[in-house]
């Protein structure tokens, strides 16, 4: 009998890392966005109709009046739900901002520094296969409005009430009501051209999505900014015996629920707290409604169990994983020894589950490894740091020219040497 979760031996785990795109989904995807980029709205709009993501000729591109009417739709209830939410992401987002200053410090010769600006605009992908997100649709849209972007653009395929509600309360200019590597290109090359254009291409595309939404995301990244290749979602729970089994298996369902794809590790030196969570994973599966999924999801996990608390270490590390959860004793030095992570909650009560779901911080987090050299999504991603100098005197002159010469650049050391006389 296969085990629901499998035990893994360390040495393992680093095969675990997926490329978040396949080389044949990079090839249709390159079609796809060919398509847009060639033919616009007629281009997009075919695959979108092949696709059944859009209705025969209805709207691709629905504007702030439609966003209020759904707003209007979905009840009190909802929109409570939503404005409290955006609100506390918005905070958050807005304490980071405030973390960037402008800079100006004394250089040889007279002063530089930087300023801050965000990009002019933005497109906020927001899945909607099985279920409508909501919170992707604030996490990504909120916090571009509270860089200061000035035109945001949510893309979602069929997208249901609560999905035009959350972009009408994240502030969003228009909803592109379409998935896919074809959105994603039309956010890029926009559809049509000049200022009756259905809709104008933005500067950066953020947002979670599936294999053709991240193979998209690689295609037009250059002509436009992205924020990252997100993959499959991940959890590692690093646990100690002093952890609840029953709150592990269940933050590790609700990690594998996502999708078949998804993946979730427990890391323990424990074989005990191990067996326990693999009998109470079996045993909340038979409740599950979407059990079927989250087996998929534990499959590609598994358990780690480690011959001491710094080969656990290690193997996070090696995992790098999207989002970390440290139940152990010393849960905050374990966080500070750790490189590698999008994502780390501590304590029991800090549930994964939660950042999911607008405590503050962002949901989209690099995955496959990535958090070794990425971060998450936040007002940076919307950002640029644009130096400059303004110099008075001629003290850093005679390096230049010196330099330029090193380099056999004489017009460069002339421009220069004009500088000293």
């Amino acid at each position: 009998m296969t085990r629901v979760f499998p035990h893994r031996v360390p040495s393992d785990v680093r095969a675990a890392r997926r490329e978040p795109v396949d080389g044949a989904t990079l090839a249709k995807a390159q079609a796809i966005a060919d398509e847009v980029r060639t033919r616009g709205s007629a281009g997009a709009r075919l695959i979108a109709e092949r696709l059944g993501d859009l209705a025969p000729g209805a709207p691709m591109v629905l504007g702030p009046e439609a966003l209020l009417a759904a707003w209007d739709r979905v009840g009190p209830d909802v929109r409570g739900l939503l404005e409290r939410t955006a609100s506390r992401i918005r905070a958050f987002a807005t304490a980071q901002r405030q973390c960037l200053r402008e800079l100006s410090t004394s250089v040889p010769g007279g002063f530089g520094g930087h300023f801050v600006a965000p990009v002019a605009s933005a497109g906020c992908y927001a899945p909607g296969g099985r279920y409508p997100l909501p919170s992707s649709v604030l996490m990504t849209a909120v916090t571009a409005r509270a860089a200061g972007v000035e035109r945001v653009v949510v893309a979602s395929p069929k997208p249901a009430d609560v999905t035009l509600a959350a972009a009408h309360a994240a502030g969003a200019d228009a909803l592109l009501a379409i998935g896919g590597a074809h959105a994603v290109a039309a956010l890029a090359y926009g559809l049509g051209d000049g200022p009756n254009a259905e809709l104008a291409p933005v500067d950066m595309i953020v947002g979670p999505g599936n294999r053709w939404v991240t193979a998209a995301k690689k295609i037009v990244s250059g002509v436009v900014g992205i924020d990252m290749l997100a993959g499959p979602s991940e959890l590692v729970v690093l646990a100690d015996d002093s952890a609840s089994p029953a709150t592990i298996a269940a933050d590790l369902l609700a990690q594998a629920e996502h999708d078949e794809d998804a993946s979730a590790f427990l890391v323990t030196t424990s074989e005990s707290l191990a067996a326990e969570v693999t009998r109470e994973l079996e045993r909340q599966l038979d409740s599950l409604p979407t059990a079927p999924t989250a087996r998929a999801g534990l499959a590609n996990g598994g358990a780690v169990v480690c011959v001491s608390h710094e080969e656990a270490l290690r193997v996070v590390d090696a995992l790098a994983p999207e989002h970390l959860q440290i139940f152990t004793r010393q849960a905050s030095a374990d966080e500070r020894s750790l490189k590698h992570y999008g994502a780390v909650f501590l304590g029991e009560a800090s549930a994964e589950v939660m950042g999911d779901y607008g405590v503050g911080p962002n949901h989209v987090l690099p995955t496959g490894g990535t958090a070794r050299f990425s971060a998450g999504l936040s007002v940076f991603t919307f950002l640029r740091v644009r130096t400059w100098l303004r110099l008075a005197g001629a003290e850093p002159a005679a390096d230049a020219v010196a330099l330029a010469r090193l380099e056999g650049l004489e017009a460069h050391a002339r421009t220069a040497e004009r500088r000293l006389r």
